[in-house]
């Protein structure tokens, strides 16, 4: 092959020569896996993309690095490279009973207890896949507090056309909530027949389309919710959303233990309150004096000292690595992520400039990755089970 001219390159030399480079998540060749797509090669050009697994892939730019090193260093001569990089959110590859027709994967976000930013987070994480552009619901089954359509800033009345029941959508997302259904302040008083009738009818009645995610904000706890959901849908995973404090942290556990006793893959740990940022509030919400301060960052004694742990530090990250789930990512107490939430602007704490912005995309792109670890997981072991058992006879 390298003994090649460039007229006599082939796509098959392309493909040969990144043979090896792996995708750094999903630990496999990324032309086994069929990334790479539309390979042309013309005169001192190679043309070809990479097809990712997830537009919020974290590791993006190293892919493409490696796909550039590995055909400089393997093919002959001088070539000007032409590397698109797109992507396609994969499903765990075969249809199970329970599924919802058109949606890829299904993530729950739960946690132990209630306070943690659950819905906040869940909220969060439905906007940030979509910044990526992906196509995402997101389904309130908080029933007895749902407070999604407040935090997307949505009122509206779903409407119904036959059986089937349009999702309200709000700045790209397709939504649905007991809270669309209820007069304003009315306590949802059910029990857990009712609860689950609620659920069906939320995924299996609801238009959700066709969606790359869909994002349920389940209740607080371990009740006939996320029950009732893991024994009637294959979900892809469920993130489980804590404070540092060990108080917090004791739910959270709970939570976990019962995803694993559902079946149900746990995709990793947020810790939300992780810590408040003394230097952004004082950039953000201080006056001429407060910024000087920050820009000599004097009256701190060592790096570090900004960030005020107020419920305990690292608490998440250890229990997360104690217990062998993902940890996702640590997401700051913040006045401009409450205030956003309180103004039915949830979006808006992904946006550029904002304080929370990096912290929540990092935990939106270790999702995404983790949901593809674990649709590549479930895909190897479906084919392996498909694999022929030889008799050996004696």
């Amino acid at each position: 092959m390298f003994g090649k001219t460039k007229t006599t390159l082939s796509e098959r030399d392309v493909l040969d020569a990144l043979k090896g480079v792996k995708d750094p998540d999903l630990g496999r060749d990324l032309v086994d896996l069929g990334m790479i797509k539309d390979v042309r090669v013309g005169d001192g050009t190679i043309a070809l993309t990479v097809n990712l697994t997830t537009p919020a892939c974290p590791l993006k730019a190293q892919i493409e690095r490696d796909v550039r090193n590995a055909l400089q260093a393997r093919l002959p001569g001088e070539w000007t490279l032409n590397v698109s990089m797109t992507a396609e959110v994969r499903s765990k590859g075969t249809v199970e009973a329970g599924d919802i027709p058109g949606i890829k994967n299904v993530i729950a976000v739960g946690s132990g207890k209630g306070g943690v930013g659950k819905s906040t987070m869940a909220a969060s994480i439905a906007f940030g896949l979509k910044s990526y552009g992906a196509s995402v619901g997101l389904m309130d089954a908080d029933v007895y507090g749902p407070s999604i359509p407040h935090l997307v800033g949505a009122n509206e009345r779903p409407r119904a056309i036959g059986e089937r029941i349009l999702p309200i959508e709000t700045r790209g997302l397709k939504l649905m909530s007991m809270g669309f259904l209820l007069e304003p302040d009315r306590a949802v008083i059910m029990r857990g027949p009712m609860l689950h009738g609620i659920m069906q009818q939320f995924l299996r009645q609801v238009d959700w389309g066709e969606l790359d995610y869909l994002v349920i904000d389940l209740p607080p706890g371990t009740g006939d919710v996320p029950l009732s959901l893991a024994q009637n849908l294959p979900l892809t995973g469920a993130v489980v959303v804590c404070t540092p404090q060990e108080v917090a942290l004791l739910d959270a556990t709970r939570a976990i233990t019962m995803f694993r006793q559902l079946r149900v893959p746990v995709l990793g740990m947020v810790e939300n309150m992780a810590f408040f940022d003394v230097l952004a509030y004082l950039k953000d919400r201080g006056g001429p004096e407060a910024r000087k301060l920050v820009e000599s960052r004097s009256f701190f004694d060592s790096p570090g000292d900004e960030r005020a742990y107020l419920f305990g530090r690292g608490g998440a990250r250890r229990r997360a690595q104690e217990l062998g789930v993902p940890f996702l990512g640590e997401v700051p107490l913040n006045l401009y992520l409450r205030e956003t939430g309180d103004a039915g602007r949830m979006d808006s704490a992904l946006d550029p400039g904002s304080p929370s912005r990096p912290h929540l995309l990092g935990v939106v792109e270790q999702l995404a990755a983790q949901i593809s670890i674990q649709n590549e997981r479930k895909a190897q072991e479906e084919a392996k089970a498909r694999l022929p058992k030889l008799e050996i006879i004696q």
